[in-house]
């Protein structure tokens, strides 16, 4: 097995890590109008861009090592988001702003309803340890089910992406309807505690920045170990040729559905992360839109690299950040024409293109060097 990064990657790696987490200290310790001062609000970005380039790794995981382009990852993000939500929800309690009855601890959208009781599948929800378990297991588990028959079914390439697709949509449409118990077009929101610390609170906010940050860390450099493995290796073989590895032996169904089950769960985690730092989880995320704009966000930064989908996801949503508020009409426009130059021009990303860059100085300098010593072996001879 190769060493997980280089003697230099492991330094940029550990100073990336120790700057990201001082922004919580530099937000805490320094008053509002300081130098050093880092608003809650920018602090808060960062942490959603996180979440963000959490679900672009989980992605690049199957597509960029193993072939798999998923258009349904948005729907794995989703359940996350809502299986920590149903936590956040019953933490409210009483606190709802709008209950009609002060003795109610069911959600506003249940008692607006008329529900008298929780579902059963809300059951145990108020603890925040099972609602994580959650967390794991429902991404899990439904793409270890999904996975099992397609890929036994051999269905590849765009069939399977189309049918990732289907499902995501149709999720979306389950979970718009008020009567399935998760809030209708509304979602969850208006949260207000996180294991009884408020959750607007700054040092809340901190705590979930570092969270947030301790496991996207975690998850690149597990990321890293299974690409750089004996497992990795084989990965990489069933995207390039999948029936010549099966004409040598391995059946490709096991290690399709291991990698397509981890990456389903690192997308639940980013979701459950994503929501108390944005504060809203609603059907919108699983739209279509969503799954293919995390497909842009690993093609942006270089698919199959695992470092690239991270600063793709960075990029484009800062330039997303910027475009809603400047041009708010223009940005799908953009955000097409972003992935149209990045297929035409840039097949690798922008490490990629950082790559050619640096393969461009070395053969000029080469060929610097091959002319200055030209003419010392003409007059040498």
């Amino acid at each position: 097995m190769k060493r997980l990064f280089s003697t230099r990657a492991w330094i940029g790696f550990g100073v990336l890590t120790v700057g990201a987490a001082l922004l919580p200290l530099l937000n805490l310790v320094f008053p509002e109008g300081h130098a050093l001062h880092v608003s809650g609000y920018a602090m808060g970005l960062v942490g959603k861009f996180m979440c963000y380039a959490l679900a672009a790794l989980a992605l690049d995981l199957v597509w960029g090592y193993t072939g798999i382009l998923s258009l349904g990852h948005g729907l794995f993000f989703a359940l996350g988001g809502y299986a920590h939500g149903m936590y956040l929800m019953r933490a409210v309690g009483r606190d709802g702003a709008h209950q009609s009855t002060a003795q109610s601890t069911l959600p506003e959208f249940m008692v607006f309803l008329d529900w008298k009781d929780y579902p059963w599948y809300w059951a145990m929800t108020d603890n925040f340890w099972y609602c994580m378990a959650l967390v794991v297991l429902v991404p899990g588990l439904l793409a270890f089910v999904f996975g099992y028959f397609a890929f036994r079914s051999r269905i590849k390439g765009v069939y399977f992406s189309i049918i990732t697709q289907a499902l995501t949509y149709a999720f979306m449409l389950l979970f718009f309807r008020n009567d399935t118990g998760f809030g209708g077009n509304n979602g969850f929101t208006d949260f207000k505690h996180i294991l009884g610390f408020g959750i607007t609170e700054p040092g809340a906010r901190a705590a979930l920045y570092l969270v947030t940050l301790a496991l996207l860390a975690g998850a690149l450099l597990l990321c890293r170990w299974i690409v750089t493995s004996r497992l990795g290796r084989v990965l990489q073989a069933v995207r390039d040729s999948e029936s010549r590895l099966m004409f040598i032996g391995y059946d490709p169904l096991w290690f399709k559905l291991f990698v397509w089950t981890l990456s389903a769960v690192l997308c639940g985690i980013a979701g459950a992360l994503y929501v108390p730092q944005v504060g809203i989880i609603n059907p919108s995320e699983m739209s279509p839109g969503n799954s293919i704009e995390m497909v842009i966000w690993a093609a942006v930064g270089g698919r199959g690299t695992l470092v690239g989908p991270i600063l793709g996801a960075f990029a484009v949503n800062g330039l997303k950040s910027w475009f809603t508020a400047a041009f708010p009409d223009l940005w799908l426009f953009a955000l097409g024409l972003l992935f149209i130059l990045v297929t035409l021009f840039m097949q690798k990303g922008i490490l990629g293109l950082f790559a050619q860059l640096k393969q461009l100085k070395r053969t000029k300098a080469a060929a610097a060097d091959t002319a200055v010593s030209a003419p010392q072996v003409k007059e040498a001879a």
